[in-house]
Formats: structure tokens, C-alpha cells, sequence
């Protein structure tokens, strides 16, 4: 399992919040990190390797 960190982006894209997640592989990260998106938009960094992110007011995922 790879760790992976979704920070919950508040505004001027400041992190407000940050879930760890373990998972087999970027798809799975992906996800699940999809389920935490409500009001806020989420990054999804996998150590320092950006992997994703979704954008709360469109529903738009951008895959880095």
C-alpha cells in the first residue's frame, strides 16, 4: 500500500485540512479522494508528486 494525502484547499489556496489515505495505487487514491470533495476542492499528492485534483464547483477532476 502507498500513502497518499488529500488536502482539503479553503480559500486563496490555503490547505484547511489534510486525510491520509493508504492505497494500492493512484486510481484507488483518486477514488477515494473523490468522496471528500463537498464545498471544497481537494489536492491529492502522493509524497511530493502531485496526483490529482477536483474541483468542488465544477465536479471536475484534473489528473496531474
Amino acid at each position: 500500500m502507498t500513502t497518499y494525502r488529500a488536502y482539503i484547499v479553503g480559500l486563496h489556496s490555503r490547505s484547511i485540512g489534510v486525510v491520509n489515505m493508504d492505497c494500492a495505487d493512484d486510481d484507488a487514491a483518486i477514488n477515494s479522494a473523490s468522496r471528500l470533495v463537498d464545498s471544497h476542492d481537494i489536492e491529492l499528492w502522493q509524497m511530493d508528486r502531485p496526483v490529482a485534483r477536483f474541483d468542488a464547483g465544477s465536479k471536475q477532476v484534473y489528473r496531474k
